[in-house]
């Protein structure tokens, strides 16, 4: 029998339901695809017909999370002056929505976001970090032009941020206060990197 898309959508909420709670309870390192798919009443086939693998599945927790702090920050205020005070809001807004999820954000971003590891692991990491540098690229030519939003620009954010992700995954200081200040100099040192004046190192062949 051919299931329908709203039964598939509900099967899917159910495993990332119980992905959720056994990640929290368990630890994700202590959580088995048996175990998820036991919560969710489904059978371990039948998981991985949505998910591959754990880390995808944790992964797509993660995806949701960033979405939803993604569009509170689009929504909030798009007049913010700096570049600085943009990213530094941007971000913030995001770790405030996976902020439930941090036990588990650093074992799962460590698989599906590292540049480290295999590709493609999770489509949802790959969508997430596509519409993350699209909103990064989005403020930087609003604030610099189109030339400065280059690939290199971006990758060179896009390591700041993991950075940021992973310090924070395991940031012990009350409300992750060591977390802000290192993003505050983040933001800082990548503006201060698009405000510096370009140096030509070929022209004449010579610096």
């Amino acid at each position: 029998m051919r299931i329908t898309a709203k039964a598939r959508e509900e099967v899917r909420e159910r495993i990332l339901s119980a992905g959720k709670s056994l990640f929290h309870r368990k630890g994700f390192a202590g959580t088995t695809t048996r175990d998820i798919s036991r919560a969710a009443a489904i059978a371990v086939g039948t998981l991985f017909n949505y998910f591959p693998n754990k880390e995808s599945l944790g992964m797509s927790i993660l995806a949701e999370a960033l979405e939803r702090g993604r569009s509170r920050f689009l929504g909030e205020d798009r007049g913010i002056p700096t570049l600085e005070e943009a990213l530094f809001a941007h971000v913030a807004s995001e770790l405030r929505e996976m902020r439930p999820h941090r036990s588990f954000v650093g074992p799962v971003l460590e698989t599906a976001m590292s540049p480290f590891g295999p590709s493609q692991v999770s489509s949802e990491g790959e969508k997430a970090r596509q519409d993350h540098l699209a909103t990064v690229a989005e403020m930087i030519i609003d604030r610099f032009g189109l030339d400065a939003a280059t690939s290199v620009t971006l990758q060179l954010y896009w390591s700041l941020y993991l950075g940021v992700l992973a310090f924070w995954s395991r940031d012990d200081s009350p409300h992750q206060e060591d977390t802000l200040a290192m993003l505050d100099q983040a933001t800082r040192l990548f503006v201060a990197s698009l405000s510096a004046p370009a140096r030509d190192d070929h022209e004449g062949g010579k610096r």
